[in-house]
């Protein structure tokens, strides 16, 4: 059996003394008598971190800061993108899709080269490719705000306002592989968790691309 519970924390009329706030305990005490953890983000621009954390003096609350890891590939072979050709073009670019996928061989560190005797893995780079003589990856990992997103964004645009011999870098960003929603706030398949990923491709003269991907029960937005 299933029970979903909606609160809305932004309404006015939620207080300590109102029917509604009655309700909602009911409900967690007798339809759902769970123990669990939630995991807060504080945005709150002009107000200091202390206020929130006296605020939940009374619970168990713990702060956790992002993990940041950086690291530098060398000769590392990559596709070749071309700006208009997102569906790609045979000898001339590779497509979004194959970006996509090379990205993940990345993130997990995979071979790429398709040796015949790595049973591991027998992914190979797509074809058009270049090597490069250095890559950087970073890696930040935990409950990271949409507006810090944006904000790292735009720092990456910026990074091609003066000639960059890069022709491209990319920000993906991958949600909770038990991530109760999905795109819109639409919840996942019932009984089915599932994630969902986006990924910016920023090009040397400003153009970009974004990729969307949601789990096997979902739709991504149009």
């Amino acid at each position: 059996m299933k029970f979903i519970i909606s609160i809305d924390l932004m309404d006015l009329s939620f207080n300590l003394d109102s029917k509604k706030y009655g309700r909602i305990s009911w409900s967690f005490r007798e339809k759902k008598p769970l123990k669990f953890d939630f995991l807060l983000a504080w945005h709150h621009p002009g107000v200091e971190e202390s206020t929130m954390m006296s605020y939940f003096s009374n619970y168990g609350i713990q702060e956790h800061q992002p993990k940041v890891a950086v690291s530098t590939v060398a000769d590392l072979q990559c596709p070749v993108l071309q700006p208009g050709e997102p569906r790609g073009r045979p000898e001339v670019a590779c497509s979004a899709g194959e970006l996509l996928d090379w990205l993940g061989a990345v993130f997990t560190n995979a071979e790429l080269n398709n040796e015949p005797n790595n049973f591991i893995s027998t992914y190979c780079c797509p074809q058009p490719s270049t090597v490069l003589a250095k890559a950087y990856l970073c890696t930040i990992t935990g409950f990271i705000l949409p507006e810090k997103i944006c904000l790292l964004l735009e720092q990456l645009c910026r990074y091609f306002d003066e000639p960059k011999l890069a022709p491209w870098l990319t920000l993906s960003v991958q949600g909770f592989a038990d991530s109760p929603v999905s795109w819109r706030e639409n919840e996942h398949g019932f009984q089915k968790g599932g994630d969902h990923l986006y990924n910016f491709v920023i090009f040397n003269n400003q153009d970009y691309w974004l990729q969307m991907a949601v789990g096997a029960n979902d739709d991504c937005p149009p």
